[in-house]
């Protein structure tokens, strides 16, 4: 008989530390930063994981939909969304350009600094 934990969805603690690792990579990719406020940052990686979690997709956490569901199978908003991918327009605050006046100077977070900015 097959284990039922094996077949178990990520933790969100696993869904969060693929999204993080995620956003550093992207960022380094793009040339873009974590906003100067590592809160946000945080909370945007979290909300991002947990849609990965209850979703099977990483939608933009900072918009409103009437069917998250529909939402990610069109993948528009999943991150990085097409406005992000196109001209580097980030809704969130999570990869900002160099111009940008909330950007930090980090295109890395650690679990840490993530947990000490979220609840959950």
């Amino acid at each position: 008989m097959a284990d039922p934990a094996a077949s178990a969805p990520a933790s969100g603690s696993e869904s969060l530390e693929v999204i993080r690792k995620f956003a550093e990579t992207y960022a380094q990719r793009t040339g873009t930063y974590f906003c100067s406020d590592l809160g946000v940052t945080s909370v945007v990686l979290e909300g991002l994981a947990r849609h990965k979690d209850e979703l099977g997709g990483a939608l933009c956490p900072c918009r409103h939909y009437e069917d998250k569901e529909a939402e990610v199978s069109q993948a528009f908003w999943n991150c990085p969304c097409v406005p992000m991918r196109e001209r580097k327009e980030c809704h969130c605050m999570l990869f900002l350009t160099e111009e940008n006046p909330f950007r930090g100077d980090h295109q890395t977070i650690s679990m840490d600094e993530i947990k000490a900015h979220t609840v959950s």
